[in-house]
């Protein structure tokens, strides 16, 4: 029987909804209602490259063996899905419709799978030690957690790098780096059971006898996910510069030595939280797929777009360090720039 997955967020959260349609399971994407219209007519399409192949792949939801639709958030009853993915920036979990989703979910005590850059403060209060109250200031409204059950949340690090072009429609998404999406697991073993379904049945997945890209790995390790946050330091928040945006490949390889420092000491905040070598990502590797970055990250185009509020990963490690008395000259410079580059944007 196939399993019944909400995610919120129908831009990045249309990557994970296409291979788990794939797999032969059934997704409700929650975006805004003129996203909600054209999917529900259109379907939603992917564009990726697969393993050994040249040219790109169009991924049609509408081709799929799972069934695809679109709701607005009021429309949406957790109570009739298997598990919720959570997709969407995090500034945007505070607009009350969604905001009264997420209580509804936190209500149902529904699995969530976050594959969203800054992890959930519900998340963070699985890691034993961590004072999480002293990051609440990291968050755009964190009271949008508080009703949630630990447990019941997990994160996943969302290494895929995806995006909407510009001169494509709504239901359109460009998958640049097609790497895996790491889950940790829950704390229930019946919620693991559904999150380990959906990762076999989407390993399991080919294309015209085609292996098919990004992956879902499942890990008994809750420091999994905090790999991202190296590689989000290093370059997606130094895509924003004082003046312009510039690409995740200009951001770490302009400097690959200060890239490597900054790399290393967000990697020894995740240690002393409590992640094992084995969880992290070798900075060798990031470099490598960062050549590729070839654009800025989302974030910065985000802040040169002029949004008021973006999520704060960088800021997020800069506390987290601060709580173990790590601190970074190079990072505090990082969030330094993105404060300026916000405050602008909200004052005008």
């Amino acid at each position: 029987m196939a399993c019944h997955i909400v995610i919120l967020g129908a831009s990045y959260g249309s990557l994970l909804s296409t291979k788990l349609l794939m797999a032969g399971h059934d997704v409700t994407l929650v975006c805004l209602p003129e996203e909600a219209e054209l999917i529900n007519t259109a379907g939603t399409i992917v564009r990726i490259t697969l393993k050994s192949e040249s040219e790109p792949s169009l991924i049609r939801s509408g081709e799929q063996p799972g069934r695809l639709d679109a709701k607005t958030p009021d429309e949406v009853d957790p109570g009739e899905c298997d598990l919720v993915g959570l997709a969407m920036q995090e500034p945007q979990f505070r607009a009350p419709p969604v905001w009264k989703l997420m209580n509804r979910i936190a209500g149902a005590e529904k699995p969530c799978l976050s594959i969203m850059n800054m992890p959930p403060l519900a998340y963070l209060r699985r890691i034993p030690g961590l004072d999480t109250e002293s990051l609440r200031h990291c968050y755009t409204e964190a009271r949008v957690w508080d009703e949630f059950n630990p447990d019941c949340v997990t994160l996943c690090s969302p290494d895929p790098q995806a995006f909407r072009p510009p001169e494509e429609s709504l239901n359109f998404l460009h998958v640049g780096l097609p790497t895996n999406f790491k889950a940790a697991t829950f704390a229930s073993e019946a919620h693991n059971a559904i999150l380990s379904r959906l990762a076999e049945d989407i390993a399991a997945v080919r294309l015209d006898g085609l292996d098919v890209p990004v992956k879902l790995r499942v890990h008994d390790s809750l420091f999994v996910p905090f790999a991202k946050w190296s590689m989000l330091l290093t370059g997606n928040y130094r895509a924003i510069t004082p003046a312009a945006p510039r690409s995740i490949k200009d951001a770490v390889h302009s400097d690959i030595a200060l890239s490597r420092e900054i790399y290393a000491w967000v990697d020894s905040v995740a240690a002393r939280l409590g992640a094992s070598p084995e969880d992290h990502v070798p900075f060798e590797k990031y470099a490598k797929a960062a050549e590729s970055l070839l654009k800025p990250s989302s974030a910065a185009r985000a802040a040169f777009a002029g949004a008021p509020h973006i999520e704060r990963v960088d800021k997020l490690v800069q506390a987290i360090g601060r709580t173990f008395g790590l601190e970074s000259a190079d990072v505090d410079q990082t969030v330094e720039v993105v404060d300026a580059r916000l405050e602008a944007n909200r004052a005008e």
